[in-house]
């Protein structure tokens, strides 16, 4: 199959496979002279177990890590997503129970308890940690998740607090002074819930650009915000190394 045709079957972009192809993640089985590339069956199927890890929240680079280690068995991988996407199921079971008691409680036909109304939510992974954890170590993100679970209200309206007031800057340049002020609120309270060097903060700024998942979260304050901060992180860490 070629590339539009495989995107047409799976329902991802073109783009998407070259990016694949690109880092090595899903390399197709032959070309042709024109420079089209041509799927086999056996791509496909490794296409398949890509958006099976992506579904469960894994990182492109952790997805070929995995998929190229010589212990990796496909049956087993399978068995695997296949638990864990039953226990994803049963989450968002509990997610959709809780959201149609608001609805009903919401209208006065029922009353839900304080318990019933959070049923379902589970904070207890963080998508990010593994990642952490590769490139910072596990002391640190041990002594992050730690300060973490003592975390106050008060702590996280201070995180949005900051999230906000430096969306309000992002019209500005990223070395300016007012902004390199509000980074540094940014990298003292990073340093409140963990141990961040100026290497760990610039890299951290990094994934705000390279992870969807962090540009999506970040972006809510505001658009652009994430790679605003990046580059405002960085700048704040090579200036602080002198």
């Amino acid at each position: 199959m070629k590339v539009k045709e495989v995107a047409d079957l799976v329902g991802i972009s073109v783009r998407t496979l070259h990016h694949y192809d690109e880092i090595g993640l899903l390399i197709p089985e032959d070309m042709t002279q024109a420079g089209y590339r041509i799927y086999s069956e056996k791509n496909l199927e490794h296409l398949q177990q890509i958006l099976f890890f992506k579904e469960l929240g894994f990182s492109l680079k952790k997805i070929k890590e995995i998929m190229e280690s010589p212990t990796f068995n496909r049956q087993e991988a399978l068995t695997k997503q296949h638990q864990m996407l039953l226990e994803k199921r049963k989450r968002i079971d509990q997610m959709i129970w809780t959201i149609e008691k608001t609805i009903q409680h919401s209208k006065g036909d029922i009353t839900m308890t304080n318990e019933e109304k959070f049923k379902g939510f589970d904070f207890s992974h963080n998508p990010y940690e593994e990642e952490a954890r590769e490139k910072w170590g596990d002391k640190a993100v041990d002594q992050a998740n730690e300060k973490t679970k003592n975390m106050t209200t008060f702590d996280q309206e201070r995180f949005n607090e900051i999230f906000r007031r430096l969306a309000e800057v992002r019209h500005l340049s990223p070395d300016s002074e007012e902004v390199q002020e509000r980074i540094q609120e940014w990298f003292q309270y990073l340093n409140k819930i963990g141990n961040y060097s100026l290497d760990a903060f610039k890299g951290l700024g990094q994934m705000y650009v390279n992870d969807e998942r962090f540009t999506k979260n970040i972006d809510q304050f505001g658009e652009g915000l994430a790679e605003f901060m990046c580059t405002a992180m960085s700048v704040y860490a090579d200036r602080n190394k002198k």
